[in-house]
């Protein structure tokens, strides 16, 4: 299983060498959001604009009318607590193409309610004009720039930084509203985000020898959600469909796929895994997903409770299942 460091610093800088319109803004961060590589390749195109979210946001804005591509970076808690109005009023509403790296998503942070971004989903799909993505792994990190930058209008990036594991093959990119399909089955769906999808291909891997039947798709692209391949898949299982997200269970993944369900017309069981209308405390991520019920061992009792069912897995066994880069099912020509 491959670990990589510093994922996004050294591809940024990589990826803005020719591009002379991005230009690097962060809040007194740069370090902690993985910029510093970037500041010293190209400092004329840094901006530091100190502990000022909200004045960072209408810059960016304005920079953006002037031609360039501002690349804003800070902790994804400050981007929509604190810089909401001018977020809407200076990026949003005019449809610049400002794109924005939120770090450290939802319970990433050991840092408590004031740092950990649980409800950034429902609110920044709320925004007319806004695409809204989140990162699962380092090959999505690596490749979620060169999206970021081809879409006119402005981009929200659930960001992840530091060490990163390889889940998808580097040779499958990260792709504008088309899910991965990390596996095919008839008796249940799990559909998962970000950091959760490891814990879901492990709980999935846990259960090869049972006879169960699961199908696994993979979301990074939470607003646009258009890709028809979700209602083929929607329709299938058997027991039911479980959501998995770093985030409320309100506003996030859980509520796109309910409104799916609706749309559609499907009446299937949905058991939506994250957190539960609550605010989380400090403490580790493992510690964080197995508190309120979204890493592997959490999914795997939910889905003993769709089956009626009862696996008997331990967490020592889930702990050793290791982990290779996985290829998604679905073929280009059919997305």
């Amino acid at each position: 299983m491959e670990k990589l460091s510093y994922v996004h610093n050294k591809n940024l800088k990589e990826f803005a060498k020719d591009k002379k319109d991005i230009l690097v803004l962060t809040a007194d961060l740069t370090g902690s959001c993985e910029a510093d590589y970037f500041k010293s390749a190209y400092p004329d195109r840094f901006i530091s604009c100190g502990i000022a979210e909200q004045n960072m946001m209408s810059v960016a804005g304005g920079l953006a009318r002037e031609g360039f591509i501002p690349f804003v970076h800070t902790f994804a808690v400050f981007i929509y607590r604190r810089a909401y109005d001018q977020l809407a009023m200076s990026i949003a509403y005019p449809n610049l193409p400002v794109k924005i790296f939120g770090f450290l998503p939802g319970i990433t942070t050991p840092g408590g309610a004031t740092h950990q971004a649980i409800e950034d989903i429902a609110i920044m799909r709320a925004l007319p004009n806004m695409t809204v993505l989140e990162v699962g792994d380092a090959t999505e990190v690596e490749t979620v720039l060169d999206i970021a930058y081809s879409i006119q209008g402005p981009v929200y990036i659930r960001m992840l930084r530091g060490e990163i594991l390889r889940l998808f093959d580097k040779n499958e990119p990260l792709k504008l509203d088309t899910p991965r399909i990390l596996s095919d089955g008839k008796d249940i769906l799990i559909i998962s985000s970000g950091i959760c999808t490891e814990e879901v291909i492990r709980a999935v891997n846990a259960l090869k020898n049972t006879g169960l039947s699961i199908a696994h798709i993979h979301i990074s692209t939470l607003k646009p959600f258009k890709n028809n391949i979700i209602k083929n898949f929607l329709n299938k299982p058997k027991y039911g469909i479980i959501t998995v997200e770093n985030h409320t269970i309100i506003g996030g993944l859980g509520t796109i796929i309910a409104e799916k369900l609706v749309e559609y017309n499907i009446n299937k069981k949905l058991i939506k895994l994250g957190l539960q209308d609550t605010f989380a405390h400090g403490a580790s991520k493992h510690y964080l997903m197995k508190e309120y019920g979204f890493d592997a061992i959490s999914v795997i009792n939910n889905i003993e409770i769709l089956t009626g069912s009862k696996f008997n897995i331990k967490k020592e066994y889930l702990e050793k299942i290791e982990i290779e880069p996985m290829h998604s099912l679905a073929k280009p020509e059919a997305l």
